[in-house]
């Protein structure tokens, strides 16, 4: 695939858009439509009419990196939309504290050929303050996460369905670490028949195996080595898989009961499509997940793994 051989930035304005080779900033929704308009005359990257979106709540790092080189790889066009949703942070939950790097994260961008950033106000996605109408993520987003996190996933759902009508993708890319959001996304893209491929990107991992996160900015040194608890009780639970369900749990339960200092919301070994626990006797694919707060600071993590052989 030809690549462009450098990406400039440049807001659009009133004037049209005047270079094609620059990564394009908007921030309303005719801003949006006139520059999807003007790329999808006039580009010649890529398989013809395809088109990608990444979306994030900024803080960009190497794992939206991965996401957004996924997408430039097999799409004509990528957008990545930056936008912090007040929707999905509960009562208890610091929206205030989210760290904010626009600059920094529109850098990256232009570095990994973006073609257009879509950094909306909550005014712009919400233009009628909270919307009274949400999608609603049902049972599936009652468990793990959505049970510690009442109404958490109703905002998800709502801000995706939003940005993929407004962003009108071929394919939406999303990272494996988030793996029950990531499965709601393809739920309701599937039950509500989004013209819209969801693409799972492999967990990036620091070389200490510590997954990826804009939380990990939260953790102070000491937060950073109980932190690894997580991976490491993931990689025992994968090394005892062989053995069976009961096996895999206990192996990672050991693990997390050893350090005091991460305090476990969570440990489940579940079936990755329905989120059910596995039964003892199962063999198959099954998801390992884990939730603990370290420090002042949440993490989640997971592992796909084969039981049984």
């Amino acid at each position: 695939m030809v690549r462009r051989p450098g990406t400039s930035v440049c807001e659009i304005n009133g004037d049209g858009l005047r270079d094609e080779a620059a990564m394009i900033i908007t921030r309303t929704r005719a801003e949006l439509a006139s520059a999807l308009a003007e790329r999808a005359a006039t580009t010649s990257f890529g398989p013809p009419g395809s088109f990608g979106v990444v979306m994030t709540m900024g803080a960009l790092h190497a794992g939206h990196a991965e996401l957004i080189r996924r997408a430039r790889a097999e799409c004509a066009q990528v957008v990545v939309t930056i936008f912090l949703n007040p929707l999905q942070f509960g009562s208890g939950e610091d929206l205030a504290k989210y760290p904010r790097t626009f600059d920094a994260d529109t850098q990256l961008c232009a570095e990994h050929d973006v073609d257009i950033v879509f950094a909306p106000a909550p005014d712009v996605i919400y233009p009628d303050g909270d919307p009274g109408i949400r999608v609603c993520a049902g049972a599936l987003g009652e468990v793990l996460e959505g049970s510690s996190r009442p109404g958490h996933f109703d905002g998800v759902l709502t801000v995706v369905a939003t940005l993929l009508h407004l962003t009108r993708p071929t394919r939406a890319y999303y990272g494996r670490k988030d793996a029950q959001q990531l499965l709601l996304i393809r739920r309701m893209v599937r039950d509500l028949d989004f013209d819209c491929e969801v693409v799972e990107v492999p967990t990036v991992r620091e070389a200490d195996g510590l997954a990826m996160s804009s939380r990990n900015t939260h953790l102070t040194a000491l937060d950073r080595e109980v932190a690894l608890t997580l991976f490491r009780a993931l990689a025992a639970g994968e090394k005892a898989a062989v053995e069976g369900a009961s096996a895999v749990r206990r192996a990672a339960r050991n693990v997390l009961v050893a350090e005091p200092l991460c305090r476990v919301d969570y440990l489940v070994l579940v079936h990755p499509d329905t989120l059910d626990d596995v039964p003892e006797w199962y063999r198959g694919e099954a998801l390992l997940a884990v939730a603990a707060k370290v420090g002042t600071t949440r993490l989640i993590d997971n592992a796909l793994l084969t039981i049984g052989r």
